[in-house]
């Protein structure tokens, strides 16, 4: 394939990723409850995946954001009751965060509010479909945390 040609499908495609994204953005936005911010949304849905707590700055650097947007993020779930901070024992530097049974509740409903809008699109589009390009999307993910 010639590399204009490569070219050509390279920026196609992060075109139709950027627009993706900023479409299912703007849709999981408004489907989320009152008051819940998506990346609010994402760090409860992460603490709740892993089942454990992580440092703020084991989170900036799990969503690539800076460790400044992160705290801003956790200060706002923390005043809501969602998470828990607390100091290290051993590093009194550093700090540990924590999901809630309050953010567990909150994480939950707002899955509940935005899984049928997704899987109304997974729907429409053919599950196997979906299924297919799962594996190239995980692989460019990858190729780009590791060059990132």
């Amino acid at each position: 394939m010639s590399q204009d040609r490569t070219e050509d499908i390279a920026v196609a495609l992060f075109g139709e990723l950027f627009m993706t994204d900023q479409l299912a953005r703007n849709r999981i936005s408004k489907a989320l409850p009152k008051g819940m911010e998506l990346s609010q949304f994402s760090v409860l849905n992460h603490l709740a995946r892993v089942q454990d707590e992580r440092t703020p700055a084991q989170l900036a650097r799990a969503f690539h954001v800076t460790r400044g947007a992160m705290t801003n993020t956790l200060s706002r779930l923390e005043w809501a009751g969602h998470i828990h901070i607390r100091p290290d024992w051993d590093d009194a530097r550093r700090k540990f965060v924590a999901i809630s049974p309050a953010g567990r509740a909150a994480r939950d409903a707002a899955v509940q509010a935005v899984t049928p809008m997704i899987a109304e699109v997974v729907e429409a589009l053919g599950q196997d479909r979906v299924r297919s390009v799962l594996p190239v999307l995980r692989e460019m993910r990858a190729r780009l945390e590791q060059e990132g």
